[in-house]
């Protein structure tokens, strides 16, 4: 007993510190130097009291927003927001201390914003709830690397997509979720996000989405990783961070047999036992044998086509041709969009009104029926919304048809070449179309299942939607198409002078540091709203896009750069980092130009600090520089496509397990 005693005594003394109050454990914090506010101001005073009105609400809550004097001139808001699995005294503690600890961090700041792990807390001088704000964004990974890295970033996007999906259907109260999943026999991945619960379900669901897709920017291959981001964050670990009991929904546990009851617990176990075994021998042995049928009847032989969590097969992207006919009237001339290497494109409307693009490929694929099909039903599962959805196909005789979402407001070159409706893409929107094009590529290179080198990016392959939100087209056409390829060299240029990286269009050597240079160029074209192709100084001295941009850049006048119809609206630090990144991705040797990922990272934080670049010695290719074998010298039959296909546009797939 006396043991027993000091063993109970030791612990208890043991438990005790945790129950003193300790600091929360801070991440990161971001003070606006935009506004400021003087000492004794009426802005310091509202601010004062909107913390003090933080502090006395977080007793009862896990969230809560406010406003000070929000009808003067000067006003204050903030909210808080603690983590879901926390307890209250945890949250007070946390918002208490935020609350003292923010105004020491940011002494004469209007806007701030401060992450603890236990909690958030965030103010400013304009009304931001109920707004989802992305920015700034907090990048946090573990330095340690994962064993089996495509196996774990599989799980991590199943895990997070998952958890994504339960915390945007949360009520007002709380949009938090926690998942727990089996990775190894020794190791578990815990994941958990939150949104700010003044979002509606539709933005916390594009802020987590925002968020997981910045992961792999940071974190790729690391064992822990988060993004923090004003309204919501996400994060993961191989160990548990979170309090699994607060985070989890309760277990249904089977309700104890009534006192009246004369049957025994063992009795029904004895009854339901077998009943249940058989019921799911029964099911499985089903499963298997309708399985078994239609490997037969389709014959995909594609072993990675095997995906378990996508409902995308041979039947849900058939599209018979009378179907496709009656769409389009019969490919009519007025349904016709345009015309490139590959083929025609026309618009057409569905009998239940959805409007598509339909790809008529030229009669010169080689392809044949089973290869076809496996190759359309791995591209209709990449799915991302800066890419261009593929719906379907239709294979019957001659006809080789791919059928695609359409996409309503043309292509980036309508626009950005266009004197007129250059003045419709203000600085913003350009700024927003670059981050989406970067997104997309970031997904074809690292997070599909399919590693994809597009090979021909460029304004034209670039369809902006009905917000003005940009789609990569015709990613995965050397697949479709069956381009003559061996590995990384090919005997077929297939791209857009003024696009093509030194190495692959003297060489035929591609890689995704081909795409990087594509990329580069095509930013550039967007901040000056020039073509490279056909620039031309009047002074003589730069008589390409890119080596005027070097003297932009290294002259420090980034305004000269950019596209005179926009010079008002536009941040000089944003165009300057552009430019700065755009001569990054045009360097003569592909080592030295960034990966798609740490681009993504580049137009996010701008804590990342950007490499000197050298002067680009390579200054676009020309028509003649190219064989003549290689390069075909059909054009497009429309500027203004909303599915635009050009001649030499293709690009290649390489099949990696994910």
């Amino acid at each position: 007993m006396l043991t027993i005693a000091l063993s109970l005594s030791l612990l208890i003394t043991s438990l005790e510190p945790l129950e003193t109050k300790a600091a929360p454990t801070y991440l990161y914090h971001v003070c606006s130097n935009e506004t400021t506010f003087a000492p004794n101001s009426t802005y310091q005073s509202n601010l004062n009291h909107l913390l003090s009105s933080l502090s006395s609400n977080a007793t009862t809550r896990q969230f809560h927003s406010a406003a000070a004097a929000a009808a003067t001139r000067d006003p204050s808001y903030g909210l808080f927001l603690c983590r879901g699995d926390v307890s209250t005294s945890v949250c007070r503690e946390c918002v208490v201390f935020g609350v003292n600890d923010v105004v020491q961090r940011c002494p004469v700041e209007k806007e701030a914003v401060i992450w603890y792990d236990e909690c958030l807390l965030r103010y400013s001088n304009r009304s931001f709830v109920g707004t989802m704000d992305q920015d700034p964004r907090i990048f946090l990974g573990n330095t340690a690397n994962v064993t089996d890295q495509s196996r774990f970033n599989e799980l991590l996007a199943v895990t997070m997509k998952a958890a994504a999906a339960e915390a945007a259907k949360g009520g007002p109260e709380e949009k938090f979720a926690t998942r727990v999943a089996n990775f190894s026999g020794f190791q578990t991945l815990y994941s958990l996000v939150q949104c700010t619960p003044d979002l509606s379900s539709s933005d916390c669901n594009l802020c987590l989405d925002i968020a997981i897709g910045n992961l792999p920017a940071c974190c790729d291959g690391k064992i822990g990783g988060r993004v923090l981001m004003p309204s919501c964050n996400v994060r993961y670990e191989l160990y548990p961070f979170f309090n699994q009991t607060a985070s989890s929904p309760p277990s249904s546990a089977t309700p104890p047999p009534s006192k009246g009851s004369k049957i025994s617990s063992l009795t029904i176990v004895a009854i339901v036992g077998p009943i249940s075994v058989s019921i799911a021998l029964f099911i499985f042995g089903f499963c298997l044998l309708r399985r078994s049928k239609k490997k037969n009847k389709y014959n995909l032989t594609n072993k990675e086509n095997d995906g378990n969590d996508d409902m995308t097969t041979i039947e849900s992207l058939q599209f018979d041709l009378p179907r496709i006919e009656a769409a389009t009237r019969s490919f009519s001339f007025d349904c016709k969009l345009g015309e490139g290497g590959f083929g025609e494109v026309y618009k057409g409307t569905l009998l239940n009104g959805q409007e598509i693009a339909v790809k008529r490929l030229s009669k010169s694929s080689v392809q044949g029926l089973g290869e076809f099909k496996n190759e359309v039903v791995l591209l209709a599962r990449l799915q991302h919304r800066n890419l261009v959805r593929l719906l379907g196909f239709c294979f019957e005789g001659e006809e080789k048809l791919l059928v695609y979402e359409f996409v309503p407001n043309k292509s980036l070159d309508y626009f950005l070449y266009d004197p007129e409706k250059q003045r419709q893409l203000d600085w913003a929107r350009r700024y927003k179309i670059i981050e989406g094009i970067a997104r997309g590529m970031l997904y074809l290179h690292e997070d599909s299942r399919l590693r994809i080198i597009h090979r021909d990016l460029k304004a034209s392959n670039i369809l902006l939607d009905a917000e003005m939100k940009p789609k990569i087209s015709d990613f995965g056409m050397a697949r479709i198409f069956a381009v003559d390829q061996t590995r990384g060299n090919t005997s077929r240029i297939v791209g857009t002078y003024g696009y093509m990286s030194p190495e692959y269009a003297m060489h035929g050597q591609f890689s995704v540091k081909s795409d990087v240079y594509s990329f580069g160029v095509l930013v550039l074209e967007i901040i000056s709203g020039k073509k490279n192709s056909r620039f031309y100084q009047s002074d003589g001295d730069h008589n390409d896009l890119l080596s005027y941009a070097w003297k932009i850049w290294k002259e420090g006048t980034p305004s000269e750069f950019l596209d005179p119809t926009i010079v008002d609206s536009y941040s000089e630090n944003e165009v300057s980092r552009c430019i700065h990144m755009g001569l990054l991705c045009v360097q003569e040797n592909p080592e030295m130009r960034p990966t798609m990922a740490t681009i993504v990272l580049m137009l996010n934080s701008y804590s990342v600090t950007l490499p000197v670049p050298q002067q680009p010695v390579f200054s676009g290719i020309t028509e003649t520089d190219i064989p003549i074998g290689d390069l075909k010298s059909k054009k497009s039959t429309s500027g203004s496509t909303p599915l635009m296909i050009s001649v030499n546009e293709a690009s290649i797939t390489e099949l990696y397990p994910r």
